[in-house]
């Protein structure tokens, strides 16, 4: 894991031989030899590895020596410590931040792992007998040549579904992920394990008295305060800006509070139109004078697919992984630290198809349910995949649950069913990823309130977050993400009301109203776009060539060859699948970079 962090290394082992400590670090916060992990707390009982940052840990170090805590260093690395050392496991409720850490406390002979709110850092852990291993990546595990690389089918049918693996489950088996807002304790001397969550997602409060006026002003002093402390480091920070609303008000915010000029960096896609993001970035960076780097992408980036499905642990199906990886590479010769906008569409309804759930819920009072199981039922069987409106035509079939697990889907279980060989649909999931997503719903809460905590707690952590850690961290850069401060969280679901976040005819209303005050008036704040590639016309090139000879060479043990030429052959008359295809391509080249082999 030598990209996660270039600047040093450590390993440490307990007296008894038992358990070992390894790190490799990014010098962000401290970067003398005093940040160097593992850390030992002063009484040498406690030590630490940690991946992320403490924002608050200025505050909360105050706080700490207010009580009598001494420190030995200016890092945030010893702030968990001694508030491990105050709180205990406790001590989470207190961090703003993202990480994923593993403390062993060597009095009591326990592992403490835990996990940030929103997931922005990963942790994996595998546990056999009396060994428990854990990693920022799964490669890590990996390194270990006699470590078991047998695929999870239940996790490639997740995958399939959405385009990533979700919650605890891992694409290996016998792998898991520690949850988002969750922690693990090990004991070494019972070998109990137990696992909890710390945080969770407010319940949305009575109605409240709050203006949309009040709550603007309560969004922009919150988010000021987000990007100020995303901004504190002992290196250079960068803005990733897109021109959408949530990079372009965290630039504008950045450009408030920052001591020097604010650098932004963007890709564009030259001569690809509704794709190209250059010139509205380049609006905003004019605007507030930013030092303005730009990008063009070409599509021979097709090149990168085989080192991107090496960095990613497990497959992860949504193309923006490469513009995201190309503008990580192109900042991080200037800046180590880079501010992203990801957050903003989940916490307040920026996606068309909150719009569109609110719309089939009032027409659901309207068709009587026998009338629209038949029409999804058609659909799955005479619609080929890549007909525009036949996932959401298969979702309305069902209630509002089964509409959300439909959004965004890859291949429906129909499809599904085709593709997946005798030998790669045995034993199929105990529970449909379907009805996973559709038990995440909370019934007598609105659709959109619905919708948004489903997308916060699955696409959101486990593909989008995903997306960007690996992208970024390949080039040793770390990506921040201020939307993402538990505050604005909390804000967002629990005290706006839903006619400020979407209706059926409006998204992302009070961001937008903010961005009225402060983002150029020029700006076409109607858009919605963000990092996406061109795939269909790059597919008419090498890009298609490409994707056909790695999927003509697919494990003809998983993937029935006459699907995916039907896929393809859907493609060349007009039916979008490239998406469908850059999945199964990035899966395959995963399976074969890692060697991963079928259950017996």
């Amino acid at each position: 894991m030598y990209h996660r962090g270039p600047d040093d290394a450590g390993i440490w082992q307990s007296p008894d031989g038992r358990v070992g400590l390894a790190h490799r670090r990014l010098a962000i916060v401290d970067l003398s030899p005093s940040g160097h992990q593992p850390m030992m707390d002063g009484s040498q009982q406690f030590c630490l590895i940690f991946n992320g940052e403490i924002y608050n840990y200025l505050e909360l170090k105050q706080e700490l020596a207010d009580k009598g805590h001494h420190f030995q260093s200016t890092s945030d690395t010893e702030v968990i410590l001694e508030a491990y050392r105050a709180w205990g496991t406790d001590c989470l409720a207190h961090f703003n931040g993202m990480f994923a850490f593993g403390l062993y406390d060597l009095t009591q002979h326990k592992l403490f792992l835990a996990r940030d709110r929103a997931g922005e850092k990963p942790l994996f852990y595998y546990h056999s007998g009396e060994t428990t291993i854990f990693a920022s990546e799964l490669k890590a595990l990996l390194a270990d040549p006699a470590f078991p690389r047998r695929l999870n089918l239940e996790a490639l049918e997740y995958y399939l579904a959405y385009g990533y693996v979700p919650g605890d489950k891992c694409i290996l088996q016998g792998v898991h992920k520690l949850p988002p807002a969750h922690a693990l304790t090990y004991d070494l001397a019972s070998g109990s394990r137990k696992i909890w969550r710390y945080w969770q997602l407010p319940e949305p409060a009575p109605q409240s008295n709050a203006t949309a006026e009040e709550l603007v002003e309560e969004l922009e002093t919150l988010l000021l305060d987000s990007v100020r402390l995303r901004l504190h480091a002992d290196v250079s920070v960068g803005i990733l800006l897109s021109g959408g609303i949530d990079s372009s008000l965290v630039t504008a915010l950045a450009a408030r509070v920052a001591e020097r000029p604010v650098q932004t960096f963007t890709i564009s896609f030259p001569g690809h139109g509704f794709y190209d993001e250059g010139p509205y970035a380049r609006m905003v960076a004019r605007h507030f004078a930013t030092r303005h780097v730009e990008l063009a992408a070409e599509p021979a980036s097709v090149e990168l697919l085989p080192e991107l499905a090496r960095q990613y642990d497990e497959p992860l199906a949504d193309s923006a992984i490469l513009p995201t990886y190309l503008v990580s590479r192109l900042i991080r010769p200037q800046a180590t630290v880079a501010l992203g906008g990801d957050g903003g569409d989940e916490l307040f309804g920026g996606y068309d198809h909150y719009s569109l759930l609110q719309w089939e819920e009032r027409l659901r009072h309207f068709l009587p349910s026998p009338l629209r199981r038949w029409t999804g039922a058609g659909a799955a069987r005479l619609l080929p995949p890549g007909w525009q409106g036949r996932n959401h035509l298969i979702g309305f079939s069902g209630d509002l649950a089964h509409s959300i697990a439909h959004v965004n889907i890859y291949f429906d279980a129909f499809t599904r069913r085709r593709l997946l060989l005798p030998r790669g649909g045995k034993n199929r999931p105990a529970m449909a990823p379907e009805t996973y997503k559709s038990r995440l719903c909370s019934p007598g809460l609105s659709p959109l309130q619905q919708a948004t905590r489903v997308d916060f707690q699955t696409t959101m952590a486990d593909g989008y977050l995903v997306k960007v850690d690996r992208a970024s961290m390949l080039t040793s850069l770390e990506v921040r993400a201020p939307w993402l401060d538990h505050r604005i969280i909390e804000l967002a679901f629990s005290r706006v009301p839903d006619h400020l976040r979407a209706t059926a005819s409006r998204r992302k209303v009070l961001p937008r109203l903010l961005a009225q005050r402060l983002l150029p008036a020029e700006l076409d704040l109607s858009r919605k776009q963000g990092f996406r590639l061109p795939l269909d016309t790059w597919f008419q090139g090498e890009w298609g060539r490409f994707t056909e000879k790695i999927l003509s060479e697919a494990n003809p043990d998983l993937f029935d060859q006459q699907t995916i030429r039907r896929l393809i052959a859907g493609q060349h008359r007009g039916y979008p699948n490239t998406n469908r295809l850059f999945a199964l391509t990035m899966f395959e080249l995963w399976r074969r970079e890692y060697r991963v082999t079928l259950p017996e």
